[in-house]
């Protein structure tokens, strides 16, 4: 297995780099990816079909989050440079068809039980109106209600399958507010106090903290060799 480490030094590299995991894949090895993503909105194709999509990516600039659209998952979502996570895995199939439910269902095990270690419970699924919904989402339940922290997406592809997601881990208040607006403009429904954090929640601030256990889940007891990733 592969371990790519680090952030390259602008967004599109960036993408370019985690494009690298699924190529990994195709020649028969695993490959995983926990960091932190540039500042950024990432919108989906839904949104950018949708007539408020100009101005949205005008809100998101205007908050000095650069917009840009993504292959995978359903609605925007955002990464504020510091304390968002994204963590990937990628593997190679021998079919295409078989094996989507699986992945779904390891990959949010894994981060569930890794954030367990830190002390922070999760559930699976998510409050209404929260930040790109859907099926594979993973949230936190207390005083303050239902807050969704993380969500999970799979591209797969005729050799290789990755299964990726997004963790918000603090700077909660920026993100619900930078999304309310975002998501107000695409006309699309969004409850700010369904945005969550593992911070929020009582769980550690520090993305490196947090990334180094995700790692650890997402490669499991399989030998890996680091991939250092520079800006």
């Amino acid at each position: 297995m592969r371990v790519f480490r680090g952030r390259a030094g602008t967004i599109e590299a960036d993408r370019e780099a985690s494009e690298r995991l699924l190529e990994v894949a195709a020649d028969g090895e695993s490959a995983v990816r926990v960091w932190t993503p540039h500042r950024q909105v990432a919108f989906g194709r839904r949104d950018s079909r949708l007539e408020g999509y100009d101005r949205a990516r005008e809100v998101a600039r205007e908050r000095e989050f650069a917009p840009i659209e993504r292959s995978v998952g359903g609605r925007a979502v955002a990464y504020d440079g510091e304390t968002t996570l994204a963590f990937a895995r990628a593997e190679p199939i021998a079919d295409f068809r078989r094996g989507t439910d699986e992945r779904y269902e390891l990959l949010t095990a894994d981060v569930a039980n890794a954030l367990e270690e830190l002390d922070v419970d999760l559930e699976r699924g998510e409050p209404d109106d929260s930040f790109c919904p859907g099926a594979h989402s993973l949230s936190t339940a207390d005083e303050n209600g239902v807050r969704k922290v993380a969500g999970i997406a799979q591209r797969v592809r005729q050799d290789a399958a990755l299964v990726s997601g997004i963790l918000v881990v603090g700077n909660r208040e920026e993100l619900a507010t930078l999304l309310e607006e975002v998501y107000g403009t695409l006309e699309v429904p969004l409850d700010p106090e369904s945005v969550g954090s593992v911070a929020a929640a009582g769980g550690p601030s520090e993305p490196e903290r947090i990334a180094r256990a995700l790692e650890n889940r997402l490669t499991g007891d399989r030998e890996w060799d680091v991939v250092e990733l520079s800006g």
